[in-house]
C-alpha cells in the first residue's frame, strides 16, 4: 500500500507522525488530487488518437469528469465554456490545481426559486440581494457565470482567470466568477447599488 501512495504522489511523513483533526480531510483531497493526475496522464493516450493536437485538453477534461461527476457544463454561454475549460486545463497541467464547476448555466426558473428562498430565508428583498439575484440579473441564467471550488481553484481563478476572462466579481462570494471581455469592478455583494445600498 505504501508504495502505490508514493506512486500516486502523496507525500509520506515518519510512520510514527500522528497527523492533525484535519489532516484526513487534507490526505483525502490530495489523494483525489494525486489520483485524478494520474488517470489524466494515463487518458492522453486516447486522447491523442482522437485529438493529437487537443490530447492533453481532452484528458485534463475527461479526468476532472470522473473526478467530479456531478458538474453540469450544459447551458454556459459559448464563450464562458471555453474559457472555463481553457483555464482549468491550464491549472491542471502547469500548476497541479484541480477546478470544478459547482453551478453554472440556471435556467430562470431555478433562479428565481433559489431567490425566492433566499427572501424568505433572510426576511427582505435587500437582504436576499447580497447573496442571490433574481433571474433578470443574473448572470447565471446568461450563462456568464460560475461557482467554482475548491477554495484554492477560486484562488487560482482569481489570480490567473483574467487571461482567460474570467473575473471574481463579489467581495463576499470567493466561489464566484463571471465572463467578462473588459475586467469589471469588483463590487462588495450581488445587490450593491453604490452608495445607496
Amino acid at each position: 500500500m505504501l508504495a502505490g501512495l508514493v506512486i500516486l504522489g502523496v507525500a509520506i511523513t515518519r510512520p510514527d507522525a500522528r497527523p492533525a483533526l484535519a489532516a484526513p480531510s487534507a490526505f483525502r483531497t490530495r489523494a483525489f488530487a494525486a489520483v485524478t493526475r494520474l488517470l489524466a496522464v494515463l487518458l492522453v493516450p486516447i486522447a491523442f488518437c482522437r485529438s493529437p493536437g487537443r490530447s492533453r485538453f481532452l484528458a485534463c477534461q475527461w479526468a476532472l469528469g470522473l473526478r467530479f461527476p456531478a458538474e453540469d457544463l450544459r447551458g454556459l454561454a459559448p464563450e464562458t465554456l471555453a474559457a472555463f475549460t481553457h483555464a482549468r486545463a491550464e491549472a491542471f497541467w502547469r500548476y497541479g490545481q484541480l477546478i470544478s464547476l459547482t453551478s453554472g448555466y440556471r435556467d430562470a426558473a431555478e433562479q428565481q426559486r433559489i431567490f425566492t428562498e433566499e427572501v424568505r430565508r433572510t426576511g427582505s428583498v435587500a437582504a436576499a440581494r447580497r447573496r442571490v439575484l433574481p433571474p433578470e440579473e443574473s448572470g447565471h441564467v446568461r450563462g456568464l457565470a460560475l461557482d467554482v471550488r475548491p477554495t484554492e481553484g477560486a484562488r487560482w481563478l482569481e489570480e490567473h482567470g483574467g487571461r482567460y476572462g474570467l473575473y471574481r466579481v463579489y467581495d463576499n462570494e470567493w466561489w464566484h466568477f463571471e465572463y467578462r471581455t473588459v475586467e469589471p469592478v469588483r463590487l462588495p455583494h450581488p445587490g450593491y447599488r453604490g452608495s445607496a445600498a
